[in-house]
């Protein structure tokens, strides 16, 4: 499994940098100077080695080896960036298509599943499909999801009053 960490949103100057959206929670070591990052956009895939990487108004400002000057800069437009999950046992969080699917459980009866997660600037939102019909948004934090158990693929939720009516 590949997860997408990135993406080309345009680009920066005319040496062939490029403006580049991290999805990633480790930026610094996805694009690590030396470092070798596959890219695909519209069924074409692109091997580019990191030759320069610098932070930008919250994005990234990276160069790559293969790509000298603006016009072949502006030529990864769209670009998507993936690599393997990284694995570190210390790490507590989850990874979006890890909760996609989950049974949403209250009170041990399944309200819901999780279709979703909309990352938003003070924190992540789970996106529920409810099970009484329609949707909700629920804040993933401890408070309100207080238990994701991936074994048994379900999550269990305790909101504060309404958050789950329509």
């Amino acid at each position: 499994m590949e997860l997408r960490i990135g993406r080309v949103v345009k680009t920066h100057g005319i040496r062939g940098e490029v403006v580049v959206d991290p999805t990633t929670d480790a930026p610094e070591e996805r694009f690590a100077v030396g470092g070798h990052l596959v890219g695909r956009q519209h069924g074409r895939t692109h091997e580019l080695t990191v030759v320069g990487v610098r932070p930008h108004k919250g994005r990234l400002l990276v160069s790559f080896e293969e790509i000298a000057d603006r016009t072949a800069a502006e030529s990864l437009r769209g670009t998507q960036f993936f690599a393997a999950p990284r694995e570190d046992p210390d790490d507590d969080g989850y990874y979006d298509h890890q909760l996609e699917g989950l049974a949403v459980l209250r009170d041990g009866e399944r309200v819901g599943t999780v279709t979703g997660v909309t990352h938003a600037p003070a924190q992540n939102l789970l996106e529920i499909e409810l099970a009484a019909g329609g949707e909700a948004l629920v804040p993933f934090v401890a408070d309100i999801v207080p238990e994701v158990d991936l074994d048994a693929g379900t999550l269990t939720v305790d909101p504060p009053e309404g958050l789950l009516d329509l």
